[in-house]
């Protein structure tokens, strides 16, 4: 599921794939989508993004001397669970897509896509950020630790911190997989009260003796809880803003990307390991054709797997036969027994 540092690289891909591009006629709708229409149309525009916590906002410019004469129009997506944009050429459309912005002439005309598979994605016109969230635990630091030691006294800081972590009114951004992230790193127990997990923040206050490098080297080694709900999303976003496609056959490795591929598992057993079993180091060349380790006179024999010591090991299991005094003689008639 898309969560703040998905929604962040979302915006940056909208901007710099659309950057130099200008945009025109409507904006068309897939008809099995159930968000409302988008009522803009314009022979020339700009498309650009943001985001906040889960939401990106896309604006709509009209450039000078469009036609016809409009404001910008912007429109706020929260994702769902599979929502994305991607840019695709006008005549070859992905599939599910359910909103789409086609480039002005000359071709090749593009198209710029909301896709969103499982339908579970939603745009609102206007442009305002939904409100009841809080501020964003990527872009807006400072308020957004402000906020939550602020109101410790509300009731979500009653429920376990696995749970208060995905409330957006204090962790905007904050989704599944952070939350597990962030906790782990912590060793946290995830159904610890999130208050008294909290509240030691309110009492940490750096010694006033520390110089500023001091306190950022400490801050660094020792994160606090709210310190990772702003530190793992930009490490996210560091990761993700890198392309880490396979390369074809052949092609040249980056020197940052090349490394030494290790060598293949060895088959023979290692000297240690010859050692211990009581095995002599011998060569190939050594050996001589036609015998193996365990024909080896000098060497002791080995007892199969499985098998009890004393016992000489045979290629079949043959079950015993119990032969009982009156048991008919199976010799063929006309034989005398020596």
């Amino acid at each position: 599921m898309p969560e703040g540092p998905e929604l962040h690289l979302a915006s940056r891909f909208v901007n710099e794939a659309c950057g130099g591009l200008v945009f025109s006629g409507c904006v068309e709708k897939s008809p099995i989508s159930r968000n409302p229409e988008v009522p803009f149309e314009s022979s020339a525009y700009h498309i650009s993004a943001s985001a906040r916590g889960k939401e990106l906002r896309l604006t709509l410019s009209p450039l000078p001397g469009a036609q016809p004469s409009r404001e910008p129009l912007a429109l706020v997506f929260r994702f769902g669970m599979s929502g994305s944009f991607q840019l695709a050429p006008g005549d070859a459309l992905p599939a599910h897509a359910h909103l789409r912005f086609y480039t002005a002439p000359p071709p090749p005309r593009l198209a710029l896509c909301f896709v969103d598979i499982r339908r579970f994605g939603r745009w609102d016109i206007g442009g305002e950020w939904q409100p009841g969230r809080g501020p964003c635990v990527l872009r807006e630091y400072e308020q957004f630790r402000e906020n939550v030691l602020r109101n410790l006294a509300d009731k979500a800081f009653d429920r376990p911190i696995c749970e208060a972590l995905l409330d957006q009114r204090f962790f905007n951004g904050i989704g599944n997989y952070l939350r597990a992230e962030i906790l782990y790193r912590l060793r946290i127990p995830p159904f610890e009260k999130a208050r008294t997990v909290l509240e030691a923040l309110q009492q940490h206050k750096p010694s006033p003796e520390l110089t500023l490098s001091q306190k950022i080297r400490a801050k660094l080694q020792n994160p606090d809880l709210l310190e990772l709900c702003h530190s793992v999303p930009k490490e996210v976003v560091q990761l993700g803003g890198k392309s880490r496609k396979k390369k074809p056959k052949g092609a040249s490795r980056d020197p940052e990307d090349r490394m030494e591929d290790p060598p293949p598992p060895s088959k023979s057993p290692s000297r240690t390991r010859r050692a211990r079993r009581g095995h002599p180091e011998q060569t190939t060349a050594q050996q001589p054709e036609g015998t193996s380790l365990q024909e080896d006179p000098e060497v002791p024999p080995v007892a199969e797997k499985g098998k009890r010591r004393g016992r000489q090991a045979t290629s079949a299991y043959h079950k015993p036969q119990s032969i009982k005094a009156d048991t008919v003689s199976l010799e063929p008639e006309g034989t005398v027994s020596p």
